[in-house]
């Protein structure tokens, strides 16, 4: 007998069966996401008795249609479009995520100074203009004349002050030089103790980094084995997808410790 499927989105409802059978040899159910399948020896297997909530399909060595369902019920599964949507949308957080935390893993070793000019140096610093805290680089331009110097021209000259106070409560360890039209700052050479301190910080910050691509896995396995107990997803589907995500996590792994490795070098490097 050719197996009968149950389409996901049709109600299933209670009948009346002239003398419906009293028993069932074999009834084997298969669970697929968009459909539910059963196959049987045996001619009575077209009956079938179901319990909501939950759903259950179960044998039954009398009537079928008892007492507990004698109201109308239906029962509805995801579609396949819809899980995998859900599946695309996990999928494309994770990937968000993981972006930004190279982002930020890479902003803060920009701000971190090598010994040589860089506008980057200037990222992190705020300035309070006409009562609001804003980026430097929102309001200024910010360029090298040489290698060892900075040179900041804001779009307004009124916030010369204000940005020459910015710089100084900063940790940038650079004193302005405001000549009432730019703001010049020279960059000190780092001592080799200094390269040594700066690169223990850097080391911790793709640490950091790290720890939140792990977290960001996390997450996601977290969103798999719940589509895995409501029935969306198969033990193996969590699996190669467990699988696909490793993948994706060790190559933005990689991405961290290839810029770590980048500004190591330039720390390190007199």
């Amino acid at each position: 007998m050719a197996p009968t499927s149950f389409s996901p989105t049709t109600p299933l409802r209670s009948s009346v069966f002239h003398n419906p059978p009293t028993y069932t040899k074999t009834l084997t159910l298969v669970f697929s996401p968009n459909c539910i399948q059963r196959s049987s020896t045996s001619s009575s297997a077209r009956y079938v008795s179901l319990k909501l909530p939950p759903v259950f399909f179960t044998l039954s060595r009398g009537p079928l249609l008892s007492s507990p369902l004698r109201r109308t019920s239906f029962v509805r599964a995801a579609t396949i479009e819809e899980i995998e949507a859900e599946k695309a949308s996990i999928e494309k957080d994770v990937k968000n995520r993981m972006e930004r935390t190279i982002e930020n893993v890479r902003s803060n070793f920009n701000s971190i100074r090598t010994g040589r000019a860089n506008p980057s140096m200037l990222d992190k610093i705020e300035v309070e203009y006409y009562g609001s805290p804003v980026s430097l680089k929102s309001i200024a331009q910010i360029s090298t004349p040489d290698g060892s110097s900075l040179l900041v021209q804001p779009y307004d000259k009124s916030s010369l002050k204000a940005i020459e106070k910015a710089i100084v409560n900063s940790d940038v360890g650079m004193t302005p030089n405001n000549d009432g039209e730019v703001i010049r700052l020279s960059v000190p050479q780092l001592t080799s103790d200094r390269r040594k301190e700066l690169s223990k910080i850097v080391a911790k910050q793709a640490e950091e980094g790290k720890v939140a691509l792990r977290n960001i896995r996390r997450d996601a396995l977290k969103a798999y084995e719940k589509l895995e107990k409501e029935k969306k997803l198969s033990e193996d589907n969590v699996k190669d997808l467990s699988s696909d995500l490793q993948k994706l996590t060790d190559e933005y792994m990689k991405k961290v410790e290839t810029i770590y490795k980048q500004k190591e070098k330039e720390l390190l490097t007199v």
